[in-house]
């Protein structure tokens, strides 16, 4: 009698009959299935929740100006202290569904004015009253602005900016920000004043800006440079004097009020901006008695 040995590996006995151990691998695969669509649709639902929503941001803007200013032979002369440091500070919510953006004041703007004792006036009108829509499918931006009591409707593009992340985070409002920066040139108003008469001069000027932005809302929102970035700004900072911060966040909206400004004259941003300077030049004229 001959005995043959076999070398069996344990770990490979299967002690299920064929048709059962099929029937579980079958079952297996359903509830993986079952669990895969689970949570398309949990993070599909979560996704549709994130493309709506009002945040509310606090607008806050410091002016250092110097009102005690005395006329003197060779025009504008300052006396007593340093200038103070004023802070103009209001509310604004943006409102963003349907692929597009409302922002508006939540408060009546009042410009602050500032005087000294020799009857001069300063007006600084900060332009809170405005309204601006854009549309991020058809790239287009409607701006409902006043000035000079006149309404217009300024339409223009949605512009692109040359961001760079630096790595940075921080949480806001319970939301994971990254920050970005980027530069804007620009122009600021210089005021002097010569024999009683008030003079603006334009000089070119760079802003330096700081966004953080959170992508648990992708959408390319916020409440300035719109559409520059991949996900909803929470904070910015322009110079270390002008700053957004959001103050809430909801996920609740009106989307019937997100639709695009009427009133007003229609021009283009390249338009409204000759129309200003006329108007400021022609404003400029009359104080000299011209």
């Amino acid at each position: 009698m001959s005995l043959t040995l076999i070398n069996i590996n344990h770990r490979c006995i299967n002690l299920l009959p064929l048709a059962t151990a099929i029937v579980l691998k079958q079952t297996i695969m359903n509830m993986k299935a079952i669990y895969f669509i689970a949570g398309l649709l949990i993070s599909g639902n979560v996704w549709a929740q994130q493309q709506s929503g009002r945040v509310v941001y606090e607008f806050t803007r410091q002016m250092m100006l110097r009102t005690d200013v005395r006329e003197g032979g060779g025009g504008m002369e300052m006396a007593g202290p340093p200038p103070a440091q004023r802070t103009h500070v209001i509310k604004l919510e943006v409102l963003f569904g349907n692929n597009q953006m409302l922002r508006r004041s939540l408060e009546e703007n009042v410009a602050p004015e500032f005087g000294n004792e020799n009857g001069i006036q300063f007006h600084v009108g900060l332009g809170d009253d405005d309204i601006t829509w854009l549309n991020f499918t058809e790239g287009r931006k409607v701006e409902q602005k006043e000035f000079a009591t006149k309404q217009y409707l300024v339409t223009d593009s949605v512009r692109k900016g040359n961001w760079k992340l630096t790595g940075e985070t921080r949480t806001i409002l319970g939301y994971a920000c990254q920050q970005a920066i980027t530069t804007r040139p620009g122009k600021r108003n210089m005021i002097s004043m010569e024999n009683g008469v008030m003079n603006r001069k334009e000089l070119p000027d760079t802003s330096n800006i700081i966004a953080w932005f959170t992508p648990a809302i992708p959408v390319s929102t916020g409440p300035d440079f719109e559409g520059q970035l991949p996900g909803l700004i929470l904070q910015i900072d322009i110079n270390g004097n002008t700053t957004y911060k959001a103050v809430e966040v909801s996920q609740k909206v009106d989307v019937a009020a997100i639709k695009e400004p009427k009133k007003g004259k229609k021009v283009t941003a390249s338009e409204f901006s000759k129309e200003r300077d006329k108007t400021m030049e022609q404003m400029q004229r009359n104080g000299r008695g011209g």
